[in-house]
């Protein structure tokens, strides 16, 4: 890898660990779209493109996840009965839903991750939040609603914040708990799906070197490398910017990254 990828993977992990840290997204969104253009730029094979972003976002965000989980659960904002109802489930579909993703080609897997982010940046534009309307459900739904939460994640290679966060919300769970409990669950989204690629991705042929599975290692290691240092700055920063702004220009930069990967995948 020539160092000019090297330096460009660098600047990537630290772009979103400063908004990670900044804003309390998932870096998926922006790696996912950005790695696919980096990747075809090396002209890595166009079949696993949108695979081997998704795999190697996922294995990336494992890093991020944990010092996020660290810092709310030191903040006492994770509900840990929480997070055990529901990981079960979040497991399962995250797993599965990176088989699924697995099989399907590039194409369709950019026009729904293009949809998803369109939705992630209405949420932030319009500042949604569902009025607290019910109570969380027992077992059964909660290992339903994280099997939903992990197979969407899955797809799109996120820690599954856009999705879980309302879903508290909507179930009397106080902001300040549904965004801890929602980084805690994080964790386990990114290690299934991390895994899930890995291992459907195993056999493929025409991976580039250094992969392993849907996971291209060079790009991992930098991306978290960076990432874990400039996540904790943008979380400094974060009561002294004006972040509802700052949060309306990521949603134009999803959309326009998204549009961008699109591009890219049914450009070449």
């Amino acid at each position: 890898m020539s160092i000019e990828w090297l330096a460009a993977y660098l600047l990537l992990g630290a772009f979103v660990g400063f908004f990670a840290g900044l804003l309390g997204v998932g870096g998926g969104g922006i790696m996912v779209p950005v790695l696919t253009t980096m990747f075809a730029a090396q002209g890595f094979g166009h079949e696993h493109l949108v695979h081997l972003s998704l795999g190697t976002s996922m294995a990336a965000i494992v890093m991020t996840s944990i010092s996020s989980l660290r810092a709310h659960h030191g903040h006492g904002a994770v509900r840990w009965d929480i997070v055990r109802g529901i990981a079960p489930g979040v497991l399962l579909g995250t797993f599965g839903g990176t088989f699924i993703a697995s099989r399907v080609a590039s194409a369709p897997l950019a026009i729904f991750f293009g949809c998803f982010m369109a939705y992630v940046a209405l949420q932030m534009v319009l500042n949604v939040k569902p009025k607290p309307s019910r109570e969380l459900p027992g077992s059964a739904g909660l290992l339903g609603v994280g099997g939903g939460i992990g197979l969407v994640s899955a797809l799109v290679a996120i820690g599954g914040g856009s999705l879980s966060v309302p879903f508290m919300t909507w179930c009397n769970v106080n902001m300040r708990n549904a965004i801890g409990t929602s980084a805690a669950i994080g964790l386990p989204i990114a290690l299934a799906g991390a895994a899930g690629y890995l291992i459907n991705g195993w056999n493929s042929s025409g991976l580039p070197a250094w992969s392993v599975g849907y996971v291209y290692l060079p790009a991992l290691v930098t991306i978290s490398a960076v990432s874990s240092f400039t996540a904790p700055l943008g979380a400094r920063l974060a009561h002294r910017l004006p972040v509802a702004t700052l949060k309306k220009i990521f949603a134009a930069v999803l959309v326009l990254l998204s549009a961008k990967m699109l591009h890219t995948v049914f450009g070449s």
